[in-house]
């Protein structure tokens, strides 16, 4: 199988290569996360290894958001630097023919070169969550049960409204978040919503970036106000804090899935990329 040299990127000038844009979406159930673990089903392994079973070549890819085990995405984005001949004689096929070699609980739902600066985790502007629960004596409903969690107490979807309109803005969500050396946990919350239809529960999640855990223990606190043993307030609270809150549970990983991520303009991306290292640094 031909080697892929990641350190050769796709330019504009040239240089044999070109910058892929993959559109992914996955049934987390039964999968240990995005990134490759030896032993494991990932989301990673199984697309490079559809990949290049298709392609005949080794491929790395890049991703907009490293989910969880047991996250699903219905928009998850991520990117990889191929020959430029190669992806050409494949594109037009290439999904047909991924469908045939991939799992049943993965699919590329999209394919195409993209500008070079274009980077699938460092130029995103947000990503999008949505949480599903319901509170339902039944539990989910069959065919959402993959994506539904089942909650055993009733909830005041009102009190978690209240209480998730104070996390917003940017903070240090570091309460929130299981910290990776190196990296920041200060975030900018874009939207935390929570709204009841009928037994179902959506919380709807946006920020620039999430760390890791930040959604399910961010659902996780509105849930213990939600269950009336917290104030409205309390979530908002923690944010004080600099370290991991012992006391905030995180919601069961197969109600979260990823819908959507958003990039600015092309002639944006470089930029947006530039200032994403830098805050991530």
């Amino acid at each position: 199988m031909e080697h892929l040299h990641i350190d050769e990127p796709a330019t504009g000038t040239g240089g044999g290569l070109v910058r892929v844009r993959l559109e992914v979406s996955y049934d987390g159930t039964a999968l240990h996360g995005w990134a490759r673990q030896p032993g494991q089903r990932t989301v990673q392994g199984e697309l490079e290894l559809g990949l290049a079973t298709v392609l005949r070549h080794d491929v790395d890819l890049t991703v907009a958001g490293r989910t969880d085990a047991g996250v699903h995405a219905v928009g998850q984005v991520a990117h990889t630097d191929l020959p430029a001949e190669l992806f050409a004689a494949h594109e037009s096929r290439l999904l047909r023919r991924l469908r045939g070699v991939l799992p049943a609980d993965v699919a590329v739902t999209g394919a195409r070169v993209v500008r070079p600066e274009f980077d699938a985790r460092f130029a995103a502007l947000a990503r999008h969550y949505v949480y599903r629960l319901t509170d339902a004596d039944s539990g989910p409903p069959p065919l959402r049960r993959a994506d539904t969690a089942a909650w055993p107490r009733r909830l005041d979807a009102s009190a978690m409204r209240v209480a998730a309109a104070l996390l917003l803005g940017q903070h240090d969500f570091a309460a929130f978040c299981r910290r990776r050396e190196g990296a920041t946990t200060i975030r900018t919350l874009l939207d935390l919503d929570v709204c009841r239809e009928g037994a179902v529960i959506e919380v709807q999640a946006s920020a620039d970036a999430f760390c890791h855990s930040m959604v399910r223990s961010l659902v996780g606190a509105l849930i213990a106000v939600g269950e009336g043993r917290r104030p409205a307030g309390w979530p908002a609270s923690l944010l004080a804090m600099t370290s991991r809150a012992n006391d905030v549970p995180v919601a069961p990983a197969g109600g979260l899935t990823l819908v959507r991520v958003d990039y600015p303009p092309d002639d944006d991306l470089a930029a947006r990329a530039l200032v994403t290292r830098a805050r991530r640094s």
